[in-house]
């Protein structure tokens, strides 16, 4: 995923985002889903950072940051920084 810029968290604030989803595959859509569920225990129990792929409205980002909370649309970070969750394209 070596075609992705590296961006602070806090930056994502200021980022516009399409509603379009980035994933064309329903078994990807899935798997997304069950990453950020891991990803949000992870934060909450450990404290631990992980990476989010993701697109905004003109190239693809990375944000290494903790998952706070998740809705049924978009994954919240600290500071009430929001990501769509159909912009991202992967958490590792």
């Amino acid at each position: 995923m070596s075609d992705f810029q590296l961006i602070e968290k806090e930056e994502v604030a200021s980022l516009k985002f399409p509603h379009k989803e980035v994933m064309s595959d329903r078994d990807d859509v899935i798997q997304r889903k069950s990453d950020l569920e891991r990803a949000l225990t992870l934060g909450n129990l450990e404290h631990l950072k992980i990476k989010i792929f993701f697109e905004d409205e003109s190239s693809k980002k990375v944000t290494e940051t903790t998952v706070w909370g998740i809705t049924a649309d978009e994954v919240i970070l600290k500071k009430g920084v929001i990501i769509p969750i159909n912009r991202i394209h992967k958490i590792i």
